[in-house]
């Protein structure tokens, strides 16, 4: 007998299903580059700063990743009521609070508390002479990391639970001195 992994991965959650391994793959990208700021904003030794700077992180990419899988807000309320209850159950189930909401710093708090011992690790670390501040650097990436893949696999297991059909990524913008009137 085969034992499953306890902890999967949104991309392993999201195995055999290719529109939402995309929709996993774009949104790590996004998760990963946010992170990277927010480990530099904790290697500042500014108390506080670093909080600041991952609830606004974490409050641009939270409704950037539910667009990715589209469960935004305002693509929700652009499906049938009927498709719309089936989302709402699902994202109950999954007991999701940042998934088809409009995102607010008291809803990025409540997510946060998720990860409040690394958070608190990553304030203490910063008063730790010279590695304190890498200590604090890597918590923080680790912290917004975390915070960002639990959040990949609440909308992965929601669009799975109601087969709901992402939207296709958004093309880049063309620049104004490309297009051709």
């Amino acid at each position: 007998m085969t034992k499953l992994p306890t902890k999967l991965t949104a991309l392993q959650l999201a195995a055999g299903h290719p529109a939402i391994e995309e929709a996993v793959r774009r949104s790590r990208k996004l998760l990963h580059r946010r992170a990277l700021m927010g480990a530099a904003a904790s290697a500042v030794p500014v108390p506080g700063l670093d909080w600041l700077v991952d609830a606004a992180l974490l409050s641009r990419l939270i409704p950037e990743v539910n667009a990715e899988f589209g469960l935004s807000a305002t693509q929700l309320d652009r499906l049938t009521p009927k498709k719309r209850e089936q989302v709402q159950k699902a994202v109950l189930t999954v007991g999701s609070m940042l998934i088809g909401k409009f995102i607010t710093r008291d809803l990025v708090i409540k997510a946060a508390k998720h990860a409040g011992v690394r958070l608190t690790t990553k304030q203490v670390a910063k008063y730790v002479p010279l590695a304190g501040t890498a200590i604090s650097a890597f918590m923080g990436y680790t912290a917004l990391r975390f915070l960002g893949e639990e959040h990949l696999k609440d909308c992965v297991r929601v669009a799975l639970s109601v087969q709901h059909l992402l939207p296709a990524p958004e093309p880049a913008p063309v620049p104004l001195a490309v297009r051709v009137a």
